[in-house]
């Protein structure tokens, strides 16, 4: 028997050691498509159309796959068929950053959803600085009186199914908490670049999983904005889809390295990164990608240019149509400022003329700009995602986000120098988008007005003001100590419950009326209705600015509700709201309050009008009255 010396024991008992300590991998790596397989067909993209996602290491991610966020179920209920679940533990798996890019492999459509999902969530999270948190919010009839009662719960997963439908679609779905994605036959058009009657998979396009992912998440935070009260709400939910997904292209280094050596440094040219969905596009029988925030092909099948038009604004109904104006906004926004933080670049490269030399620009020249471009993709996208905290809770306009940005920007970044800001708001100006009551477009004039010294004043002697900061200090220090998702949901939960439960013991409360257009006291009565208040949700935020600085605050959102007469013995919900913003350093102070008055009968009046004018379409009937459904997105989707 092999003995070793007391010096080779020593050894192995560190090398033993040294292997039970290791630290977990920050990340997982994993094999997928940067847009979607068609580009991969392509000699001149296809070597950057595999990207490797750098994923949250998950230490207890089962097969599907199953982890803290999300849950892959890989039915396909047309063929009857559910397929095997890929491990992505497996070492051979791990060793090689996952399976292969494959369109007929179904274990890879799995690793695929999940690493684009993650990517976004992670990019949500990174903005928001807090957890994700699906929508948990649904209505149960109450065995003792029969009526219908709000109940929220945590739902721990969402679930993504790669094959859940034989048709050209992919919708979230509220009711099943879960994203259905299509399958479907292409077009028979030789002209499209695709194989006739081929399948295209939605479930392998980043910017089809981003999108709907990212409807996922929205409705968690605001559940109310799939209420079609006026004709930017939807819109809205399509047009932030589809900015994430554009932005997110920037995270990609080979792919943007790519695009911009190939446009010469002008993003505001043809190119795949403001493209979304191609593949799916073409498959369908047109002559471009889903959306693009650039152009347009026209009737030749040039591509070319479009001018921002702003009776294009007033006239757009539909949702997807009216989102691409604001989509094509923030994107205009992004190629101003890429062509500002580039323009010493560009001088010296041209020795001052503007103009390139011919042939391939200079390798260090194009690194350069690729690093401009992907920070200015990645501040832009951040302050979209930011603006949600600063949005009001129904009702929303694309003027209300507008101020939204503004205000946001400006509690992190005193000193614009990049003119985010401005190029903002030039774009929504070019396209006819304001904000209404206010005087200027300057960006003082469009920030939210800041709770003066006068109003904190009368604040302090309003008793549920005085409860209600009591209750912030008293339990939101807490929430430091809390160290997983389920245990921060349920932490809010039960303050959100004392939250109501003071607004229950109320009498006079007239600063508090005053200041959030809300109506607390019983003696507001509406044709005998007194609307009782929804403590809609309470959110935490922790965000660094760039000087270093850490900014906590505590987002409290009230809502109330009335059924209003809307003609023709129809009746509707109208709705109130504010979203309150206080800042925690120290004691709880209030910043903001951002509300939708629920007293503003000129408000009321245009939500009648608008749904009534809805009401005289066949294809809106289709659309937003069908009975027995809640599936609004599959029905906007279709």
């Amino acid at each position: 028997m092999l003995e070793y010396s007391p010096q080779e024991q020593r050894l192995q008992t560190e090398r033993k050691v040294t292997t039970s300590t290791a630290p977990l991998p920050p990340y997982r790596k994993l094999r997928g498509y940067a847009f979607d397989p068609s580009l991969s067909l392509d000699m001149n993209t296809a070597a950057v159309n595999e990207v490797v996602y750098k994923i949250r290491w998950e230490d207890q991610l089962e097969q599907g796959p199953v982890g803290e966020y999300l849950e892959v179920v890989d039915y396909d209920p047309s063929s009857g068929v559910f397929y095997h679940s890929v491990d992505l533990n497996n070492h051979y798996l791990l060793a090689q950053d996952g399976l292969d890019p494959s369109e007929g492999n179904p274990q890879f459509h799995q690793q695929m959803v999940y690493a684009v999902a993650m990517t976004t969530i992670q990019n949500m999270e990174r903005a928001l600085g807090r957890w994700v948190f699906w929508n948990g919010y649904r209505l149960v009839v109450d065995s003792t009186t029969g009526k219908s009662v709000p109940r929220s719960e945590f739902i721990p997963r969402l679930r993504l199914y790669p094959h859940a439908l034989r048709e050209a679609n992919a919708y979230y779905s509220p009711d099943k908490k879960a994203i259905l994605f299509g399958y479907f036959p292409a077009a028979h058009d030789n002209t499209s670049g695709q194989l006739p009657g081929g399948l295209v998979f939605s479930c392998l396009s980043h910017d089809i999983i981003a999108h709907e992912m990212t409807h996922a998440i929205l409705d968690g935070m605001h559940r109310r904005y799939i209420e079609n009260t006026n004709p930017d709400v939807l819109a809205f939910h399509e047009a932030f889809a589809d900015i994430v997904a554009l932005f997110q292209h920037f995270s990609f280094p080979e792919v943007l390295y790519q695009q911009i050596a190939e446009t010469r440094g002008d993003l505001a040219a043809q190119n795949h990164l403001g493209k979304l969905a191609l593949q799916f596009g073409m498959a369908r029988g047109k002559r471009n990608s889903l959306r693009d925030a650039l152009g347009e092909i026209d009737e030749e099948g040039k591509w070319k240019a479009k001018e921002p038009d702003p009776a294009e604004f007033e006239q757009a109904t539909e949702a997807h149509h009216r989102g691409n104006i604001l989509m094509a906004a923030l994107f205009e926004s992004f190629v101003v400022l890429y062509k500002n933080r580039v323009s010493d670049l560009m001088r010296i490269a041209t020795n001052g003329t503007g103009k390139l030399p011919d042939g391939n620009l200079h390798p260090d020249l194009v690194k350069r700009l690729a690093g401009e471009a992907a920070k200015t993709a990645r501040h832009l996208l951040n302050m979209c995602i930011r603006a949600l905290d600063y949005c009001p809770p129904v009702d929303l306009t694309f003027g209300d986000y507008l101020r939204a940005l503004i205000t946001a920007d400006y509690d992190l970044v005193n000193d614009d120098t990049h003119n985010y800001r401005l190029a903002i708001i030039n774009a929504f100006r070019r396209r006819g988008i304001y904000p209404k009551g206010i005087k200027t477009l300057s960006p003082e004039s469009l920030r939210w007005p800041v709770v003066t010294e006068k109003q904190l004043e009368n604040l302090n002697h309003d008793r549920y003001f005085q409860m209600l900061n009591e209750v912030l200090k008293k339990e939101l220090y807490k929430a430091t100590e809390i160290q997983n998702r389920e245990d921060s949901y349920q932490f809010f939960e039960k303050i959100k419950r004392k939250i109501h439960h003071t607004v229950g013991e109320l009498a006079e409360v007239a600063a508090f009326n005053e200041l959030t257009g809300l109506c607390l006291s019983k003696d507001d009565i509406w044709e005998g209705q007194y609307p009782a208040v929804e403590v809609h949700s309470l959110r935490s935020a922790r965000r660094v600015t760039p000087d270093g600085d850490t900014i906590n605050q505590a987002i409290v959102v009230l809502t109330q509700k009335r059924d209003v007469d809307a003609g023709n013995g129809q009746k509707i919900k109208f709705r109130g709201g504010c979203t309150l913003i206080f800042e925690l350093a120290g004691s709880p102070k209030l910043s903001y309050c951002i509300c939708k008055n629920i007293k503003d009968d000129r408000r009321m009046n245009e939500q009648i009008a608008y749904v009534n004018r809805r009401r005289e379409s066949p294809s809106n009937r289709a659309i937003y009255f069908r009975d027995n459904t809640n599936e609004t997105f599959a029905l906007l989707h279709q």
